[in-house]
Parts: C-alpha cells; structure tokens; sequence
C-alpha cells in the first residue's frame, strides 16, 4: 500500500481522469466514426441521384472518373461502379467488385405505389390522367459489405432504364479515423501527466495547511505543554482539530506537572527523615560491639539507607529537571583532569578490567561540576557493571568544532533492540537476563541524559557492532558556555 497520502491523491486523479478520458475517446470514437460514415452515405446518395440523368454509354467513364474528386477522397481510395440496363446487361463497370447482388430489383417488377386521389387539390386531380400512379420509390438502399479487399460502403438504387450501384472502399475513413486514433493516443498521456503534475501541486497547496500545523505542533512540544496553538489564521476545517489537540496538552500538562510535583515533593520530603535515619544507623553502628551480628545488621541497614538517598536525589533531581529548574553552578572545568581521576577510580574498582584511553589535553567546559561528575560517574559505573569478565573500558575525549566529544565504551553482551530504544527511559533496565545480577534502580542514564540537556550538550546511545556498547557525551567548551551563562 502506497503510504504517501499526496502521492495517493495524484494517482487516484490520475486513474479517475484517466478512466474519464478513456470513456470519452470510446464515444468520441464512435460518435466520429458515425459522422464519418453518414457524411460519405450522403456523398454516396446523391452521386447515385445525379447517375440518374441518361447518359450515353460512353459518357460512364468521365462519370466514373469525377467520383473520387466528387467523394474527396484520395487516388489511393478504391472505388466501384456498377451500371445495369432494364435488360440487366452490364454498361460498365469500374472495378471488379461484384456488385449487382446488391442492385435493386430491375423497376419493371416494381409495382407502382398507390394514393389517395380524391386526397389531392382540384388543379392537381385535373392535370393527372386517369389511371395514373406514381412511381416506385427511388431512394437508394446503402449497406456495407465485407470482401477478401477489405470492406465497402455501397449505395444502389434502380431507374426506369438502369440501376446503379456505387461502392467505396472504407479505408479512406479507416485513414482518417487512424489518424484521430494516433492523435488520442499522443493527447490522453499526455493528458494523464497533466492531470498527475497538477493533482500533485492541488494536493500540495491542501496539505499546506497540515505542514504549517504539524510545524506549530512541533514548536509547541519543544517550548512547553503550557503551549497553545492559535487557531486564528488557520482554515476552518483544522479548527476542529486544533481545538481537540489543545485540550489534550492541558490534559498532559496537568498530568504532567501533577506527576512531577509529587515525585519532587516525594523526594524532598524524604530527604529528612532519611538523613535522621541515616544519622541514627551511623551512631549505633559506633555503640555496637566489633564483629557482632547486630553490627552487621546495622551495617547493612546504613548500605541501603545511603542507596535510598542516592535514589532519593536522582528523583530530585529529575524533577527539577522535567520543570526546568534544575539550578547550575558553573565554573571553567577541566575535564582532562576530571577524566584522569575517573581513569584512577576504574583502576581502583576494576582492576581486572583493561583500560585504553585516548584524551586529548586542556579540554575545558562551563558547567556544574558536580553534576558533570555525576554524568561521569554513572557512565563509569555502567560501563563496570554490565561490563564482560576480563573484559575492557575504552575512553575518548575530544574537541570539535564548539563541543567537547568524550566516547566510553566497553565489552558487553548484545543490546537487543527493545532495549535500545528504552535505554533513557527511567525505571528501565532493560532484559532481565542482562541485568539480573546487577544494581540498579533504571535512573542513572535518564538522570545523566537530564543534566547534559542541562548543559546544553547531549547524550546518547551509538552503533556499535556486537560484543561493544558505546555512550557519547557533548558539551560546549567553555569560552561559548561563558558568553550566555546562567548562574
């Protein structure tokens, strides 16, 4: 099925037009075709009337001779002429179409017609003598007949001393209808491309509308669902439409700023009493005795309280995020340096994991450098745990242009394509097989994502082949940060 709703358009004109056409070329052949046909019989009617003045014998060759200029045909044109006497005894012939199955009865055996006398005027009854009745109906007999030459057209008709018979070949309307048939087939393609291009562009100026719309659209989805779009200027059948997608993103936003609200006012209401909590743990964790089970119960109660914080201000965070407040304190970072320490700190976690790096020097960006770490930190602890025994880390940092390009990369099992698509999504983590034995909650590549958006850069997911799973991260450098920064 063809997907393109303009193209559908243009080829659904095109087989209308075109099935429009053919049934008018069909008449029009045929309407031709008949006038053809009846122009040439009333050629034929009335040489056969005028073939009535007697003749002598050897005037019937100049008679022959004027019938093509008389029937304006060409010299090519085969014509016949057949003229029989009341003996039925041939005074000339023309061609060698036989002809005389198709004469009239000789007029002898003809019976008069009979009439009304008493039915005509006085004057008319006097001047008529007795017994008189009019003669047998002369009107030629014209019927088309098909031989081994191909086919004729023949007019004959009877006369008290002859009967004629004039025949003419149907090729010289075969001609001209040939030539109308050569014009229809040049006329109606290109008709069909005309009407194809002009549906094209009539189909185009139709969905103007639609693009200037789904352009609106987009410009909406990109400042804020507090948006609206103006339904002004547009054509009153899209009013409709405008209308209801307007009341779907009140319906979004306040959903949205509903769900937001809770998750920040949930996170930051958290943050006490689990700070309180944490604090407690930390203080009966000093008071317990060395090595006893209640240390180790404390102790592991104090790991997951630390993870229900980090969790805690990711949520944070990602709130913040999604109302456009997450606030930034941005410095010149050197990135170099903070790429260095983060190569330590894989070395110091995964020793067994083989490290290549290739950063260059004096890479510097505006931003918050904790947060940046936080980007750093949650690319890192990816690339550790879903990385393959004895496997390795590749890290890459560059400028380009006005950004900083840094590429991570390390070993890993196949990334299926589901997964791929959702890799940013929070909560996410992907195929169970792959991350059954890993940590993790979902949120630190959406939160990473988040706060590079922040900063003006990005980060995202590459094609890698199998066995490999590569992140890239951009950010500004720091000279174009330092000229709009917001502090």
């Amino acid at each position: 099925m063809i997907r393109s709703f303009r193209l559908r358009i243009a080829l659904l004109s095109a087989a209308l037009a075109g099935s429009a056409i053919a049934g008018f070329s069909l008449i029009a052949w045929r309407l031709i075709y008949a006038a053809e046909v009846n122009r040439l019989d009333a050629k034929l009617e009335n040489l056969v009337r005028r073939s009535a003045r007697p003749r002598p014998p050897n005037a019937w060759p100049q008679f022959a001779d004027s019938l093509p200029r008389e029937l304006e045909t060409n010299s090519e044109t085969a014509i016949a002429l057949l003229v029989v006497d009341e003996n039925n005894q041939i005074l000339y012939q023309s061609n060698s179409l036989d002809l005389q199955p198709f004469l009239p009865a000789p007029p002898a055996f003809l019976p008069r017609r009979s009439f009304d006398r008493a039915a005509l005027p006085e004057g008319y009854r006097a001047a008529l003598p007795e017994g008189y009745r009019p003669p047998p109906d002369l009107n030629p007999q014209i019927t088309t007949i098909a031989t081994s030459s191909g086919s004729w057209r023949v007019s004959a008709t009877r006369f008290p001393q002859t009967r004629v018979a004039i025949a003419v070949s149907l090729s010289v309307i075969d001609q001209d209808m040939a030539a109308i048939r050569n014009i229809f087939l040049i006329a109606i393609p290109g008709t069909l491309l005309l009407v194809v291009v002009g549906a094209w562009i009539v189909s185009g100026s139709a969905l103007r509308p639609i693009r200037r719309l789904t352009t609106e659209i987009q410009q909406v989805t990109a400042i804020g669902l507090d948006q609206q779009v103006s339904i002004e200027s547009t054509d009153i059948e899209f009013v409709e439409l405008i209308q209801v997608f307007n009341q779907m993103l009140k319906r979004l936003e306040r959903s949205f700023k509903q769900a937001s609200r809770f998750s920040g006012d949930a996170a930051h209401e958290l943050k006490t009493p689990l700070a309180i909590l944490q604090g407690e743990l930390e203080q009966a964790l000093q008071q317990a005795e060395p090595g006893s089970a209640l240390q180790q119960n404390l102790s592991n109660l104090l790991d997951e309280v630390r993870r229900l914080s980090g969790i805690v201000r990711k949520l944070l965070l990602l709130s913040l995020a999604d109302a456009g407040q997450m606030n930034l304190y941005k410095v010149e970072i050197d990135l170099s340096g903070m790429l260095a320490v983060t190569i330590e700190d894989i070395e110091l976690i995964a020793p067994d994991l083989r490290v290549e790096t290739d950063i260059a020097a004096g890479l510097k960006v505006w931003g918050d450098r904790d947060l940046i770490a936080q980007i750093l930190q949650n690319l890192i602890v990816n690339a550790v745990k879903y990385n393959l025994p004895n496997g390795w880390i590749k890290l890459q940092a560059e400028r380009q242009s006005e950004t900083v390009k840094m590429t991570i990369a390390n070993a890993s099992a196949e990334v299926l394509a589901i997964d791929r698509a959702r890799i940013f999504d929070r909560f996410y983590r992907g195929d169970p097989a792959r991350t059954r034995k890993v940590e993790g909650v979902g949120l630190g590549l959406s939160l990473a994502r988040e706060i590079a958006r922040a900063h003006q850069g990005n980060l995202t997911l590459d094609d890698t082949s199998a066995g490999e799973t590569a992140f890239t991260l951009t950010l500004p450098i720091a000279h174009n940060i330092a000229q709009n920064k917001d502090f």
